[in-house]
């Protein structure tokens, strides 16, 4: 086979892998007739069953003046994590997100009739996130709403081990750059050569996979009611990876 001059040959690869490099200020790689490379930029994912849940429970309690809301609210409050924690959840697994004691907005009224505006002046919300097993997540969130839980179900699926996710995501990105480069060499006519030079670009924030949250009117009209049909989602990772290969 004929094969181009050097620099030339340099320039065409150059050319090639321009539709393919990351723009590494960093650590540029030079192309040149002493520096025969080809370089990728390939993103590429890994997936998994989530075996890791993150249950978002909470309420919300109406009253005709402050301290009966608070009274009121205090009491559902208790009540929840008592059934929580009765279930075998620890306490350390429950965290308080949000609390609040204040006047209803006066647009949360304005349909209702006058009675029922006087028994809804002053309101209490507060809620929790609670960390269990995936398989455990529909039973969690049944055991807060039985226990007044009424504004709850917002779910967040992910796996414990996020980094071994995250390191199979980057392999799979770094063995798509390597078929990727075998393609161009072939078609420059040229064979690759072994591994460089590999960088992990930073991956996206992972963004977890959610059911929306519920709000239940009266949660003792569901008291005895059966969990929901739920089941845990998979969890993906996405790496991409910037790899320079030598060329023979």
């Amino acid at each position: 086979m004929k094969f181009l001059p050097t620099l030339s040959r340099s320039w065409m690869i150059a050319s090639v892998c321009g539709l393919f490099a990351a723009n590494v200020s960093a650590q540029q790689i030079q192309i040149n007739k002493d520096n025969r490379t080809i370089a990728i930029t390939a993103t590429d994912t890994a997936s998994a069953m989530a075996d890791t849940a993150t249950v978002h429970v909470g309420f919300v309690t109406y009253a005709p003046d402050a301290d009966a809301a608070y009274a009121k609210g205090s009491k559902t409050s208790n009540a929840i994590i008592s059934a929580l924690t009765s279930k075998g959840i620890a306490k350390t697994d429950i965290q308080s997100a949000s609390q609040n004691v204040a006047e209803t907005q006066q647009y949360e009224l304005e349909k209702l009739p006058p009675a029922e505006q006087a028994q809804r002046r002053f309101q209490v919300r507060q809620s929790w996130t609670v960390q269990t097993k995936a398989d455990d997540a529909a039973s969690v969130l049944n055991t807060a709403v039985n226990a007044g839980a009424n504004s709850s179900g917002q779910i967040e699926w992910t796996v414990a081990d996020e980094k071994a996710l995250e390191a199979k995501a980057a392999g799979n990105a770094l063995s798509r750059a390597r078929a990727i480069a075998s393609q161009m060499a072939q078609g420059l006519g040229i064979q690759l050569g072994q591994l460089i030079y590999a960088s992990n670009q930073a991956p996206e924030s992972p963004r977890p996979i959610m059911m929306r949250s519920m709000e239940l009117a009266a949660p003792q009209a569901i008291a005895k009611a059966s969990p929901l049909a739920i089941n845990p989602s998979k969890v993906e990772r996405s790496a991409t990876v910037y790899a320079v290969f030598a060329i023979q």
